[in-house]
């Protein structure tokens, strides 16, 4: 009997918790439930409406997302190509002798301004001097015999074949002093151009070979810049075009170049074209060998439409921006062109004067979704708030 009462006080007991659960569980038709941290489902139950008042945009109007914007604006655009490249003397030549022989004079000093034709070095003549002296003897011995026997000729004494024998003999001997006062004029180095010399690398009674390296002259009145420039500016490149120079010698200070001309052939190897310039030296500060840094300016445009860097979108191939207009923002696809510190030209897709979204735009998820604009201030209260306190604030509402 005792084990029946256990058993019928258990079933009852079970019967109790089963029917407390169904009434803890029931909730009233047609009343909207909302569970909440931290409060007792009770608390949920009696207020039916908490659902509605805690979403105020779920059944009305979307709420405007705070973004900043700037202006388009329109400012003067250069399409340019920066490159390096190397400076050269206008004409540059290495005095060499072509005969040997001893240096006797040396008629310049180190790194001195000469005038076309100064005499250089002078080697010493003495042999070749004899030579052209005898050369000019055998000469007038062989001219007076040419005359004496073309008017033996010219009376009959002699034959046609003593005249042609003299006539040759006679244009031998000017062959033979032509040649000697060739080779001593060998003996005298002159200025082929004006210019700067350097620095000497002989001195008086050394002995030199034909071919010997004596001197540098160069022609530094103007300068020719060699540079290298990828070939697929072939194209937009032309005689005449300004070019922008600066070498770290001058710092701060800028030459202004001419393109001169192109090299006939692209370098097969980097794929690149020889480019040379042209731009004045009046005042000699610019020297062969200096490191150049050029500008080239391919193209002008004074009026380019351009948008801060941050207001450019890219997805996948294309470039977006967003629109603010009539307190909506639009995404708008665009064409860019060149970038210039921070600025983006907008080539086709916004005018001057529109405003586009430059912050914010993480926020905007789909096209014409309305925004409320933020001054300067309060973009950068935004910003600065900590992320934790902007969200409670949002919750808040």
């Amino acid at each position: 009997m005792k084990r029946v009462s256990v058993i019928v006080l258990a079933l009852a007991g079970l019967a109790a918790i089963g029917w407390w659960a169904y009434q803890s569980q029931r909730v009233v038709p047609g009343a909207a439930v909302e569970i909440t941290e931290g409060k007792p489902l009770a608390d949920a139950r009696q207020q039916p409406g908490a659902a509605a008042r805690k979403q105020p945009g779920a059944a009305g109007q979307a709420q405007p997302v705070d973004v900043e914007v700037a202006s388009a604006s329109s400012m003067a655009l250069s399409d340019e190509v920066q490159a390096v490249g190397t400076l050269r003397a206008n004409e540059s030549v290495v005095v060499r002798p072509e005969i040997a022989g001893r240096i006797v004079a040396i008629g310049f000093t180190d790194g001195a301004r000469v005038q076309r034709g100064a005499l250089l070095v002078s080697l010493d003549d003495s042999v070749l001097a004899a030579q052209a002296e005898q050369a000019r003897a055998e000469l007038g011995l062989a001219r007076t015999s040419f005359e004496r026997t073309q008017d033996l000729a010219g009376r009959k004494f002699v034959s046609g074949s003593a005249l042609d024998q003299a006539a040759a003999t006679l244009k031998v001997q000017q062959a033979r002093l032509a040649l000697a006062e060739a080779q001593l004029s060998k003996t005298r180095l002159r200025a082929p151009f004006a210019g700067v010399l350097g620095l000497r690398n002989v001195s008086v009674g050394e002995y030199v070979k034909d071919g010997q390296e004596l001197v540098t002259l160069e022609d530094l009145s103007s300068m020719k810049v060699d540079l290298r420039l990828p070939e697929r500016f072939l194209g937009q490149l032309r005689r005449g075009q300004s070019i922008s120079v600066e070498v770290d010698a001058f710092p701060g200070r800028s030459f202004v170049a001419v393109l001169d001309a192109l090299d006939a052939q692209v370098d097969a190897d980097g794929r690149s074209l020889l480019a040379r310039g042209r731009l004045a030296n009046p005042d000699g500060a610019l020297r062969s060998g200096m490191f150049a840094k050029a500008r080239i300016v391919l193209r002008e445009k004074p009026q380019a439409t351009v948008v801060p860097e941050e207001a450019i979108l890219p997805v996948g191939a294309d470039t977006f921006v967003f629109r603010v207009a009539d307190g909506k923002a639009l995404r708008t696809r665009v064409t860019t062109g060149l970038r210039r510190e921070g600025r983006v030209e907008i080539v086709e897709g916004v005018q001057a004067g529109d405003a586009v979204v430059v912050a914010g735009q993480q926020r905007l998820t789909r096209d014409t979704m309305p925004v409320r604009v933020l001054g300067p201030q309060q973009g950068s209260e935004q910003a600065t708030r900590p992320r934790g306190v902007a969200a409670a604030t949002a919750r808040g509402g």
